[in-house]
């Protein structure tokens, strides 16, 4: 343990006020950007490309890349790589084949906000669109994951008893996000992601003195993990989610779908001009790299220095407890503090604004108000409104789920991300490159690409999430194709019909 460990939950509650006041600052001057449901969910134009393809990396990464993917390692060792390589290659290659299309769909029909709003457009469909939305809140469970990150740092490394690190998590991200939407969030996203990647990069380079051996550090690594258990250096893992070639494609499958998730693909919306694109993708790839690659190292490590505990995702935070002087713990403390909340603000704002722009507007608000004639500003003044308020109550629903600590942070953050993705990797993809598809064909697949994932993983068919979700996502592309089809094909027979009606007259 670090000397002046007495003295280290003063200074992380130091560093803590003045993150928290920074976070205040920031959603104050977001507020003037703000007035608006476009201004609250986009900031279009309002944030440099740079800044907002760090914000895409630092959103990506979480408390699964910063916890429970060292957690993973630690639990089953070097096979954990294939999750973290894909975080960076496979995710990046995803984001450069569906930016420029996304971004250009995106500008049609009075410009996207949301993911489900661009299928919407996309497909002529607010049924759709409404569907979507509804799948979207499933990313409360990503949301959970983070709180419980957050709460599992403030335990084991300051004593901070676990329900109030959850209250002070969701007290903080909500308040800078109520107030400066969008602007805020990738602001100070951008900021986070600096730090983050300077945790990172520490992480790898504390190996040099924790497990040594020189340039010869991750051989030394690696014997000292044989020594330990022969699995722990094995290519695939002994059970767990790498345990063998289809699990490990799996996974791939997801990381390379995972670019298409709402409070990712939202940051697509944010570049004002087409040319923009290029600074972000290539701002996003560093970002990715960095804040992928390193911190699973740590978990390695953690298990060859303290073996056997009682939580594999209180690894990293141990191992920093191990590896550091007091002040630089602080530091690195108040990093992985920003990974979790710079995830938790993104998914936050994708939620509420979903429920705002895709539920409440189209379904509410033509019932609320359908003897009121409301001006496209007054209507957008009441949807920016119950998208705020639909933030408090998707806090207090995510404080209420976080109590219960799950037996895998990096599990329970990947649960609702694999459901969303099963029911949109088709219509998204599909309505790139293939003309015939159409609003038949994407609801048909977003019903039971996502239904089929839910059944697989609640009646227990499958233990491994990620075999259920690419199992899912081909049931997916099977109802997009073939839905697509017969829809075209009954619209030209009622288009025949309906002509065939016309000349008789």
């Amino acid at each position: 343990m670090a000397d002046g460990s007495n003295a280290l939950p003063w200074i992380i509650g130091v560093m803590l006020v003045g993150y928290f006041l920074l976070t205040i600052w920031l959603g104050k001057k977001g507020a003037e950007h703000s007035g608006t449901m476009k201004g609250f969910a986009i900031a279009k134009g309002k944030v440099k490309p740079w800044i907002v393809g760090v914000s895409f990396g630092t959103s990506y990464a979480s408390a699964n890349l910063f916890l429970g993917v060292p957690g993973w390692a630690y639990t089953y060792g070097i096979s954990t790589l294939w999750y973290t390589i894909g975080c960076f290659g496979i995710t990046w290659i995803g984001l450069l084949l569906f930016t420029k299309r996304f971004w250009r769909q995106g500008q049609k029909n009075g410009e996207s906000l949301t993911l489900p709003q661009w299928l919407g457009n996309r497909y002529n469909s607010k049924v759709l669109q409404v569907f979507v939305a509804l799948l979207v809140l499933f990313n409360i469970y990503y949301i959970v994951g983070q709180n419980v990150g957050l709460a599992t740092m403030f335990e084991t490394v300051i004593g901070v008893p676990y329900m109030w690190g959850i209250v002070l998590g969701v007290v903080i991200t909500i308040t800078y996000v109520s107030l400066g939407g969008a602007f805020a969030q990738i602001v100070s996203d951008s900021i986070q992601g600096i730090s983050m990647s300077i945790v990172a990069i520490l992480l790898f380079v504390s190996l040099l003195w924790t497990i040594g051996g020189g340039w010869n550090v991750l051989g030394t690594l690696h014997g000292n993990l044989a020594a330990i258990d022969p699995n722990l250096v094995s290519v695939t893992s002994n059970g767990g989610p790498f345990s063998s070639g289809f699990a490990i494609l799996s996974i791939q499958w997801l990381l390379f779908s995972f670019v298409l998730l709402p409070h990712l693909m939202n940051k697509v919306l944010t570049i004002e001009k087409e040319k923009d694109l290029r600074t972000f993708t290539l701002s996003a790839g560093v970002s990715l790299f960095t804040l992928s690659v390193f911190s699973v190292f740590a978990g390695l490590a953690a298990r060859v220095m303290t073996p056997g505990l009682a939580s594999a995702d209180s690894a990293v935070p141990v191992y920093i407890m191990e590896a550091f002087p007091t002040i630089i713990i602080a530091i690195l403390v108040i990093g992985i503090i920003s990974a979790i909340l710079s995830t938790t603000d993104s998914l936050y704002l994708g939620i509420t604004n979903s429920i705002g722009n895709d539920l409440f507007k189209v379904l509410i608000a033509p019932i609320l108000y359908k003897n009121k004639q409301l001006t496209v500003n007054q209507l957008d003044l009441k949807v920016l409104k119950a998208s705020k308020i639909s933030l408090i109550f998707i806090g207090l629903l995510s404080l209420y789920m976080s109590f219960n600590r799950p037996d895998s942070l990096a599990i329970l953050t990947n649960f609702g991300t694999s459901a969303i993705i099963s029911g949109i990797v088709a219509p998204i993809s599909l309505g790139y490159f293939w003309k015939q598809s159409n609003k038949t064909g994407a609801i048909l697949s977003v019903i039971f690409g996502s239904g089929t994932y839910i059944f697989l993983t609640g009646f227990e068919v499958f233990e491994n999430l990620f075999q259920a979700m690419f199992l899912s996502s081909i049931v997916g592309f099977f109802f997009m194709i073939t839905g697509s089809l017969v829809g075209e094909l009954v619209f030209k027979k009622a288009k025949v019909a309906r002509e065939a009606t016309i000349t008789s007259q």
